[in-house]
């Protein structure tokens, strides 16, 4: 494959943007969509809050450092892709973040529960506005690709909606440091890995630098394209299907001499969705059962530094 397909949304029926996503997720498990109904003003907003955040003081960032439910800022280099699939990986990543997630108010029966918590914010003026309003945009995305997904499956329209009548969401703001070129080969901005949930739809900046892994080993640029998000599938997609969809590892090189900013997006199932093999792609060997909770948590408490304490939280 010498590029990842592009399909446009705007105007497409379902049935037609399910037969696409049907052809790339069965072969590379990653696609461009455009025409998403995001206005372009959203995006810019987004990333230029990204940029303000992250030139504040390191000493302001680490004010709202990640807390027990995985919110707030992640400092460069406290993350090791343990779980890879791929790799060995034994240095940490060199970027940094800000983790927005569901907010879940102390009068919800899901409070405290692991990842059900409050957000944290900047002292910064003008920031959250901007985050939030493109964190809503997303997530009316990924209601919107609902349909065409269980479509694509054999599915009725509305098969998956009982699962995400209260998503496990993640908006990541992500700074990558420029890498030398001269780099060893084993030092990443983000290490090869695959996600963990349903799918996620990242925003990139103009810098490049996201490769993803072909079946054969090799490594497939995908750059930005103005006006497009790239899309995957991700493990608990991969499972449900049988893995008639590739949760794809993927990696970041940010070998572009300046900052890189992107924003991906995680729509993922509820914590407590019980994912086994869709009806529709069950065959003669079939991976258990897993619940989406205790699947996410393993993950977590294995690759990033400061769950290290909270674990057993």
């Amino acid at each position: 494959m010498p590029e990842l397909p592009v399909i446009r949304v705007a105007g497409a029926s379902d049935a037609d943007l399910a037969a696409q996503l049907d052809a790339a997720f069965r072969t590379i498990g990653f696609c461009y969509i455009a025409d998403i109904g995001v206005e372009e003003a959203l995006t810019e907003g987004v990333f230029e809050a990204s940029r303000r955040f992250h030139a504040l003081p390191r000493a302001v960032k680490d004010a709202i450092a990640m807390n027990r439910f995985h919110r707030g800022y992640m400092a460069p280099k406290t993350s090791i892709i343990e779980t890879s699939s791929v790799a060995v990986v034994t240095k940490p990543n060199n970027s940094e973040s800000f983790m927005l997630m569901h907010e879940v108010a102390p009068d919800d029966p899901r409070f405290g529960r692991p990842l059900d918590g409050p957000n944290q914010w900047p002292d910064l003026p003008g920031f959250r506005g901007p985050v939030e309003a493109y964190e809503r945009a997303m997530h009316a995305c990924c209601l919107r690709l609902l349909r065409p997904i269980a479509l694509a499956l054999g599915l009725s329209p509305d098969w998956m909606l009982p699962y995400f009548q209260q998503p496990t969401t993640f908006l990541r703001l992500l700074h990558y440091p420029p890498q030398p070129a001269d780099a060893p080969d084993d030092a990443f901005g983000s290490a090869p890995h695959t996600d963990y949930g349903f799918i996620t739809i990242l925003a990139q900046d103009d810098r490049g630098g996201l490769e993803v892994r072909r079946r054969d080993g090799t490594w497939l640029p995908a750059p930005p394209i103005p006006g497009t998000w790239v899309v995957n599938v991700a493990d608990m997609l991969a499972r449900w299907t049988n893995f008639r969809w590739q949760s794809t590892p993927h990696r970041v090189r940010n070998l572009s001499g300046a900052d890189r900013y992107s924003c991906p997006y995680f729509f993922d199932m509820s914590m407590d969705s019980i994912i086994e093999v869709l009806p529709t792609c069950r065959g003669e060997e079939n991976p258990p059962p897993v619940r989406y909770g205790d699947y996410l948590m393993e993950r977590l408490d294995r690759n990033y530094a400061y769950r290290k304490g909270t674990a057993a939280m």
